[in-house]
């Protein structure tokens, strides 16, 4: 029988990790002052019984508790406009993020803009306009991840999706980070495989792209090649088996570590996904898992000696073929489409997705430039299924 690691962390935050640790919920709410915690889910995870249970513990410790669950699969600013509502018509203290990406990027962004008197726009993260914040306007965090894909329990942002234009931009501020993680792999236990498989990819995507950005990042490069190595090793676990309990923490620590890695940067994996679930509500983490061998060939002449390092590192032959083959059979294996139209994905609107992408905030870090040519390539090259 497989066990889950039990540990405390104090990088990037506060991460309290291991099997069970869920039931520190309420203690951890009143240690960073809060006494009405809002918990923030998808519509989904709020009919789930361990949502109930996490709402069961904080009142029974005479916190004054409720749920907020208004949220898409790719939120949208009406759901963090309608939870802001919600925060202050029960006069909450403090947000629960509870979920997977949808619901802790909306939870953070929610707490975030509690007090806030500008628009949430005036927030994105371009140069410094994070500085225009108000930090006391600003509610305390906890983060509960419940898949192990996006790491956003980790993160100092939100990806909103603005209606308007359909277009996802990132909110930033540095007290956006949850002061509390509790990382419990028996949440993630329920997943059926197809999101284990997504969410999984969507770590692999977040660590490859950090470890491929350029610009010199030591501590990054070491956090993302043995976020990949865990990917590689227990993700064909959880996939097979939801109930290995050893695999699904050992994912969620590939999770939490991709989104540590990727402050040094990302790239046209999520350029060319962005805009994708933007317009077609796609799951981010297979969207990802789409792109990434078309991407991979794209910047090899960039990344090849750095991705032969990489390949030896996680017991592969030391070579970019190597690699790429890798994703491409890990990607079968796990029911991955091979192409854009497994996601009913189609060229309609590749002209627009094209203007998108070179615009994407993420596609500053890809190791080649992302042009709306290129970009153009790239989405007819995954319609196509050409690597």
């Amino acid at each position: 029988m497989t066990m889950s690691p039990r540990s405390n962390w104090s990088y990037p935050t506060a991460i309290r990790f291991g099997a069970g640790r869920i039931s520190e919920l309420a203690e951890a709410c009143k240690s960073v002052g809060m006494q009405a915690p809002l918990i923030v889910t998808d519509p989904f995870l709020a009919t789930q019984p361990m949502t109930k249970a996490a709402l069961d513990q904080l009142t029974s410790a005479g916190l004054k508790a409720a749920i907020f669950s208004d949220i898409k699969p790719n939120p949208v600013e009406t759901n963090v406009y309608k939870g802001l509502e919600a925060l202050k018509a029960g006069k909450h203290d403090g947000v629960v993020a509870f979920g997977g990406g949808s619901a802790l990027d909306a939870g953070k962004v929610i707490a975030f803009m509690a007090g806030q008197t500008r628009p949430m726009w005036d927030f994105e993260d371009v140069g410094d306009w994070w500085t225009r914040a108000d930090p006391k306007g600003i509610q305390p965090i906890i983060a509960v991840p419940t898949t192990a894909g996006t790491g956003s329990e980790v993160g100092r942002a939100g990806v909103i999706t603005q209606e308007a234009t359909h277009t996802k931009k990132v909110i930033f501020h540095p007290l956006m980070m949850p002061k509390i993680v509790i990382c419990d792999p028996e949440l993630t236990v329920g997943m059926p495989p197809h999101i284990t498989a997504g969410t999984g990819l969507d770590a692999l995507a977040h660590c490859l792209e950090a470890y491929c950005a350029p610009g010199y990042h030591p501590l990054a490069d070491g956090i993302a090649v043995e976020g990949i190595r865990l990917v590689k090793e227990y993700l064909p676990r959880a996939y097979k088996d939801g109930k290995d309990i050893e695999a699904r923490a050992q994912l969620m620590s590939a999770a939490a570590m991709g989104a540590t890695a990727f402050q040094k940067g990302l790239g046209a994996i999520h350029a060319l996904s962005h805009p994708t679930g933007a317009l077609y509500d796609t799951h981010h983490g297979l969207t990802n898992a789409v792109f990434m061998p078309y991407v991979l060939v794209y910047n090899r002449k960039a990344i090849e000696e750095r991705i032969t390092r990489l390949a030896a590192y996680i017991g592969l032959e030391p070579s970019f073929q190597a690699f790429l083959d890798w994703v491409l059979q890990l990607r079968k294996d796990l029911g991955v489409p091979h192409t854009l139209e497994g996601l009913k994905v189609d060229s309609a609107r590749f002209d627009e997705m094209s203007e998108m992408a070179p615009n994407d905030p993420t596609a500053g870090g890809n190791p080649v430039p992302i042009t709306k040519e290129s970009a153009r390539k790239l989405f007819e090259d995954a319609l196509a299924g050409r690597v």
